[in-house]
């Protein structure tokens, strides 16, 4: 598995280096290099996407899970919340997950 997503990685990078406006694709990045295991790397760039792509609802959630399998509780509290207000409106079930998490988080 991690020989495809090496190169689901690389092909991300190569998108990215070409430049692109597509959420999506720094996404991918940042989940491949999380199933990678490189977690630093793919909080990195979750919050790559969050500041480029603000509105993108599903970075939140997964950025926050990367934070809490770093340890960094605060961080993944902070992740949640920024993506509860971003999804309050747009995507319910979102938000519903998102919640679900920032209340686990607390416990």
């Amino acid at each position: 598995m991690s020989e495809k997503n090496e190169k689901r990685l690389a092909m991300f990078e190569q998108i990215i280096t070409k430049g692109t406006d597509d959420p999506f694709v720094l996404y991918g990045r940042a989940m491949e290099l999380r199933s990678l295991e490189r977690l630093d790397e793919s909080l990195a760039a979750f919050d790559e996407v969050a500041t480029r792509f603000p509105d993108y609802v599903p970075t939140y959630l997964m950025a926050g899970q990367v934070a809490e399998a770093l340890g960094r509780r605060d961080e993944a509290r902070s992740w949640y919340d920024r993506g509860l207000d971003v999804s309050a409106s747009r995507d319910p079930h979102a938000h519903s997950e998102l919640t679900a998490a920032r209340g686990a988080l607390s416990e």
